[in-house]
């Protein structure tokens, strides 16, 4: 026990992510490819992301992890009026911003990283958290039992 004497014992519990803090970080990480995304196509070059997957390995016929690059699929396009449009998304959903609005307009690449920077910061102070959870919910409908009508 004398080893013991020289350290700090503290009774600790691990804290969970609520299901709240859970959505912040998913859309927070998304939000951190869009504004890499954006980055790189300022520069005139391609982003993409990277992750790890599992692979059987031919040879020896064991699981290996690989780093894989995916693609990140970009919430800004180009309207007719020649402004940029960003849309902020959750999954495959479009987050409304206001009643009614649910994309940004912008002139520039840079203020699409700008914009993109805002809307991280107003997601990690939980501005957005109603949003995002109305559009989670019905993301998650979308996975609920199919039932087949009887004819």
């Amino acid at each position: 026990m004398q080893m013991f004497s020289k350290l700090k014992l503290v009774s600790a519990q691990v804290e969970r992510f609520s299901p709240v803090m859970a959505r912040r970080a998913k859309l927070t990480s998304k939000i951190d490819h869009q504004i890499a995304a954006a980055k790189a196509a300022a520069d005139g070059v391609v982003y993409a992301a990277k992750r790890q997957k599992f692979v059987k390995d031919d040879e020896t016929g064991a699981r290996k992890q690989v780093e894989a690059d995916t693609k990140v699929k970009h919430w800004w396009w180009t309207a007719s009026s020649g402004k940029l449009m960003l849309a902020i998304k959750y999954g495959a959903k479009t987050i409304e911003l206001a009643k009614g609005k649910n994309a940004i307009e912008l002139a520039s690449l840079q203020e699409v990283i700008d914009a993109l920077g805002a809307v991280k910061e107003a997601v990690v102070a939980g501005e957005l958290d109603a949003q995002i959870e109305l559009v989670s919910g019905s993301l998650r409908a979308g996975f609920g039992k199919k039932t087949k009508a009887k004819a």
